[in-house]
């Protein structure tokens, strides 16, 4: 059994195969996730809210070293009270920020290694997570 708190084996997985810069996406419930050959899509989304975003990323820094994320300016003007939570409580656990529209970030899903998809029902409630490295 593990001992850290990320339990979804997928997603674990996931975390296990990041190298450097790998990007992984946090994202509400109505992001559009790319298709094709594209990311690795892990669907937690139970019901609205279940899984909510803040809960997710907070598990997922149990495991993944995290350098920097990204934000769309979109959802920084909006302020809602997820974003102000992970800003607060886990401000050195994401790193340095870079904001960028929402539609960038949207082309930027295609080169994630993997969109996490919750049940936040909060517009523009997604987060990007590039990679660290532990040494």
């Amino acid at each position: 059994m593990k001992k850290t708190d990320l339990l979804n084996s997928a997603l674990s997985r996931v975390v296990a195969t990041l190298g450097h810069g790998d990007m992984v996406l946090v994202a509400d419930a109505g992001m559009p996730a790319p298709h094709g050959a594209g990311p690795e899509i892990i669907d937690l989304a139970l019901t609205p809210g279940v899984p909510d975003l803040a809960t997710t990323i907070r598990v997922l820094l149990t495991e993944m070293q995290v350098e920097s994320h990204i934000v769309a300016s979109e959802t920084l003007a909006r302020g809602d009270a997820w974003l102000s939570r992970v800003s607060s409580e886990w401000a050195e656990a994401i790193g340095a920020r870079q904001v960028v529209t929402h539609e960038e970030l949207k082309r930027l899903s295609h080169r994630a290694r993997a969109v996490v998809r919750t049940g936040e029902c909060t517009p523009y409630a997604n987060l990007m997570l590039v990679a660290g490295v532990t040494f």
